[in-house]
């Protein structure tokens, strides 16, 4: 027992003097090293290289919980943020949009001054069974706003209004068969009545053309001002194609409105004309269509 005993003390001793020896030769204050201290920390470098990997690797297996519960946090956060991010751009858009189309329409209404009053106006409502029928807009009789105005956009021409309330108006689209608007094709200055076509949609026609006409696809179609409802010279769509009525007496055009009206958000309503804007139309030979459609005039 005393020789295990004295084996012990001694290995003890000998590991306090290697211990002592490797603080004496490693101390960082030192310039410079001896040969024995320099193959001294050659030879125990690896030992601390392992011993510095088993120690990060420890702390990783240790925090590797902690960090997953906290990367999950963070991802979390990120998504909310980045959804947050998202609404905010389609918010933003829709902003821009939006002042892009008030701006053109300010735009229109400051040019068109000189002949027109103009109320801008939102629609609010359209008939689901009847698309290209009506719609809704968000002023009324309390605004100065009457049956008969005309209704537009800076494109061309919407309809006119039908019925007011207080605050509210209906208007009656020109792609519906019950509009009729007295037009003009716009370089021969060829007389005729656009209507809507049932069960086309979004598209007029012009009828009562006379025969011998010269009318062709790409012409441009305004309204005439002949009678009181619409002002004159507002465009109204582009001829697409020309057929002959079934009486042989007159032609009938197929019209594309100017006007977007199947993605009508903000429209114009004409509530007075400048006395200036109303001319006289030249007087010339020309065949009066009959007023056979209801609503027909302008």
């Amino acid at each position: 027992m005393r020789w295990a005993t004295a084996k012990r003390l001694f290995l003890l001793a000998v590991l306090i003097a290697v211990t002592l020896a490797a603080m004496r030769y490693t101390v960082p204050e030192r310039i410079g090293l001896t040969s024995p201290g320099s193959k001294f920390r050659d030879v125990i470098a690896p030992v601390q290289n392992g011993l510095t990997w088993l120690g990060r690797q420890g702390r990783y297996i240790i925090s590797l919980p902690v960090s997953m519960v906290g990367a999950a946090e963070r991802c979390q956060a990120m998504e909310q943020e980045i959804e947050r991010l998202e609404s905010e751009k389609i918010q933003f858009n829709e902003y821009l949009i939006e002042n892009q189309r008030l701006s053109a329409l300010l735009g229109y209404k400051k040019v068109m001054a000189g002949n027109y009053d103009l109320l801008i106006a939102s629609v609010i409502g359209r008939d689901p069974g009847n698309w290209f029928g009506t719609i809704i807009l968000n002023r009324g009789f309390s605004e100065g706003v009457k049956e008969n105005m005309s209704v537009l956009t800076p494109e061309g021409l919407v309809g006119r209004v039908i019925a007011v309330s207080a605050s509210t108006c209906e208007v009656l689209l020109i792609t519906d068969p019950r509009s009729g608007v007295g037009s003009l094709v716009q370089d021969t200055r060829t007389p005729g009545i656009v209507e809507g076509v049932a069960g086309a949609a979004g598209i007029a026609r012009m009828i009562h053309i006379p025969n011998n006409a010269l009318v062709e696809a790409g012409q441009a179609v305004v309204t005439s001002g002949q009678g009181s409802l619409f002002p004159k010279g507002i465009p109204v769509g582009k001829i697409n194609n020309v057929q002959n009525e079934p009486s042989g007496l007159f032609l009938s055009a197929e019209l594309y409105p100017y006007a977007n009206l199947n993605n009508l958000e903000e429209v114009m309503i004409v509530t007075f004309v400048q006395p200036e804007a109303i001319t006289v139309q030249p007087e010339t030979t020309t065949v009066q269509p009959e007023n056979t459609t209801p609503g027909a005039g302008g």
